[in-house]
């Protein structure tokens, strides 16, 4: 079956990098498109990043242009988000997603305080 895991997340100070990693399994990763969505605490998901299968395709939420970057290393079937100068708004529960079916992971956990 279908498994994503997320990993990498903590409580860091602003201005402060992470970079989150999720481990796929049990479909084609390298044909998948995929994304990092967050859940800010008591909001909605809201979608961050996307790559191609290729991974030479990347497109961002406008607010994290030129901090986050997406990547994926098909050979490990692992994804990647790494986020630079991290801001309070950051915070929140990051989950990797298969875009052809929403499946996501159980998230990993980013907090960022000043």
């Amino acid at each position: 079956q279908v498994q994503l895991v997320e990993s990498g997340g903590g409580s860091v100070q602003t201005g402060d990098s992470l970079k989150l990693s999720c481990t796929a399994s049990g479909f084609t990763f390298s044909s998948s498109e995929m994304s990092w969505v967050r859940r800010a605490p008591g909001q909605g998901f809201e979608w961050v990043a996307g790559i191609n299968g290729a991974g030479d395709s990347p497109y961002y939420l406008d607010s994290v242009k030129g901090r986050f970057t997406i990547s994926r290393d098909n050979a490990k079937n692992t994804l990647y988000l790494h986020m630079i100068s991290l801001k309070a708004e950051d915070t929140g529960v990051y989950f990797c997603r298969r875009d052809s079916t929403a499946a996501r992971g159980q998230g990993t956990q980013v907090v960022v305080s000043s």
